[in-house]
């Protein structure tokens, strides 16, 4: 398995490019973050070139598909975002799908798939994936659209291109439907990028009712082969729960 640190989680108020350094001294070779428009791009890009690190996945804009009317605006952010993507050599980029509106419920679905069909030419001539993210309700996003893994898989579907895939967060999904190793067995390639943290509190893996080890070896036995992106709010000292990974 391999592993990449949201740094924005796991080294809160710390610079990137320091927590890079610390990353890497932990063992580990990649990193994601949340935004890329309060960063020094420049200065990531240089120190994963010096130290030979990976930019697993980083967001794009937080602009609404479920909102037809927001439409060429998310797809203007997502160049941008793109941009972003080829300079720091990162092949995922993460959405949100934004707020329910209140419409009803197959109006907003049907537009989140013509949005994401929109992306997908540009998604190809990057060769960029673009993994869409459904988020727990009951403690951490209500009033967001998107939660569960059977829609996100319907939509996925829909799309029916391999450069939309999924974000599972083993932690939100955990919160909304349990089951996760079934869920991913059912899920299989569609997943393209992975979320952990500890439930509750959203700690350190190793704190909490999830049982990791056993849901690595779900992803490995599905072939997932690219990233569980470490995004948990850390309750001891980061580096110590990153050392740990290797128990895992």
């Amino acid at each position: 398995m391999k592993f990449s640190v949201c740094t924005d989680a796991v080294f809160q108020n710390t610079d990137t490019v320091s927590a890079m350094h610390q990353v890497k001294e932990c063992g580990i070779d990649a990193i994601e973050f949340w935004g890329w428009w309060d960063k020094d791009i420049d200065a990531i890009n240089t120190a994963r070139k010096e130290w030979k690190m990976t930019v697993a996945a980083f967001c794009t804009q937080f602009i609404s598909l479920t909102d037809p009317s927001q439409r060429q605006s998310y797809l203007e952010g997502l160049r941008e975002t793109m941009e972003v993507a080829r300079l720091l050599d990162c092949k995922h980029i993460i959405s949100q799908v934004g707020q329910d509106t209140g419409a009803p419920r197959e109006e907003q679905r049907a537009s989140i798939i013509a949005g994401l069909k929109e992306c997908v030419p540009l998604l190809k001539e990057w060769d960029i994936t673009l993994v869409i993210e459904p988020l727990n309700l009951r403690h951490d996003h209500a009033g967001y659209y998107l939660s569960t893994s059977e829609e996100s898989a319907e939509i996925i579907d829909a799309v029916n291109d391999s450069h939309v895939r999924l974000l599972y967060d083993c932690y939100h999904q955990q919160i909304t439907e349990g089951d996760i190793i079934c869920h991913i067995n059912q899920l299989g390639e569609r997943i393209g990028h992975v979320h952990t943290a500890g439930n509750p509190g959203r700690h350190e893996l190793d704190r909490g009712e999830m049982y990791y080890p056993a849901i690595f070896t779900a992803l490995e036995e599905q072939k997932f082969s690219g990233y569980a992106g470490l995004e948990y709010f850390p309750r001891e000292a980061p580096e110590e729960g990153l050392r740990r990974l290797k128990s895992l």
